[in-house]
């Protein structure tokens, strides 16, 4: 089956957004009101993950962002370069430090988080000639939710839409909506033009409804590609998940059995191999097995992306790893 999404030799795809550390409590409980074990920091942010599952893949891979002038900066740029993306738009802001994310999990499974974001370097970067040069010869742009609570990432994504669907590109969108996401009307408006614009809806659950403006799972697919969305991947955590063609096509994957050691950026990973696989010709069925192992090595280690897998890697694991019956 034809891919929606433009190829890889057309250029990178290109990430908008923010970059973050992570430091992980080692404890299970609420929150951070006592002192406490800590292990990090780790190269983060939901658009770094997704990137370096890219370039891990060997696909054409870059990244739009700023990182303070301090270690945990050079924690993500090292990182990501080492992963094979393209740093050269990534900028180190003298003022302000990187971005953080210190996360802890509750008895029930769900993660308390303290971000600095909004006065972090990871909100301060813009259109610069670099990112111009950039977007004019990439592939691909994927946006993720999160990116828009940040002002300069707003900019840099509404320029470059345009720019890379004029030159035959294409759009894929991740709603990732997560508390730091202000839903003020001006958001809401560019979250749904984005959805329109996309060629590929990465959502995870209840975001599929959100994304759509319309309750039930069959309604929502129904009226997320009457609005021209192309393909759809629903992300549904240890249930696996489905891919949606306009066509009426449907292809649902089991999820790998594996371990649970830290979910953080296992969605991200899926949708960065996924998108990956489909850029570089693989069929939607053997891109969601490719997704699919990739969040699941992801969760199976400590920290938000040091699961992110080579092909070489994938491949051991697929042939290694039992899936849900």
């Amino acid at each position: 089956m034809a891919s929606v999404l433009a190829p890889d030799h057309l250029g990178p795809t290109v990430c908008v957004g923010e970059i973050l550390v992570e430091i992980v409590a080692t404890t299970v409980g609420d929150g951070f009101r006592e002192a406490q074990p800590l292990v990090g920091p780790f190269a983060s942010g939901a658009p770094a993950i997704f990137i370096s599952q890219c370039g891990r893949l060997g696909g054409a891979a870059a990244m739009v962002g700023a990182v303070g002038n301090d270690d945990f900066g050079h924690v993500n740029v090292d990182r990501l370069r080492r992963d094979g993306v393209d740093v050269s738009t990534i900028s180190i802001d003298p003022d302000y430090p990187t971005g953080s994310a210190f996360v802890r999990y509750r008895k029930d499974g769900s993660r308390d988080f303290v971000y600095n974001i909004a006065k972090s370097a990871a909100a301060r970067f813009g259109w610069s000639q670099g990112v111009s040069d950039l977007i004019n010869r990439s592939g691909h742009l994927h946006v993720m939710g999160s990116a828009l609570s940040v002002p300069s990432a707003r900019e840099v994504i509404d320029k470059a839409v345009d720019i890379v669907k004029a030159r035959g590109g294409t759009l894929s969108v991740d709603p990732n909506i997560r508390k730091e996401l202000q839903l003020d009307e001006d958001t809401e408006r560019r979250f749904a033009r984005l959805v329109a614009a996309a060629d590929l809806l990465l959502p995870s659950g209840e975001e599929l409804e959100r994304a759509a403006g319309i309750s039930g799972e069959a309604e929502a697919i129904r009226r997320l590609f009457e609005i021209g969305v192309k393909e759809i991947v629903l992300k549904r955590g240890a249930e696996g998940a489905t891919y949606f063609g306009r066509d009426g096509d449907r292809i649902d994957a089991p999820a790998f059995l594996v371990e649970e050691v830290d979910p953080t950026g296992a969605g991200d990973c899926f949708g960065g191999a996924y998108l990956t696989c489909r850029r570089l010709g693989m069929s939607p069925g053997e891109a969601l097995t490719y997704g699919s192992a990739a969040g699941a090595r992801n969760v199976a280690i400590r920290g938000p992306m040091e699961g992110a897998g080579t092909r070489q890697e994938l491949d051991a694991f697929i042939a290694s790893t039992e899936r849900r019956s």
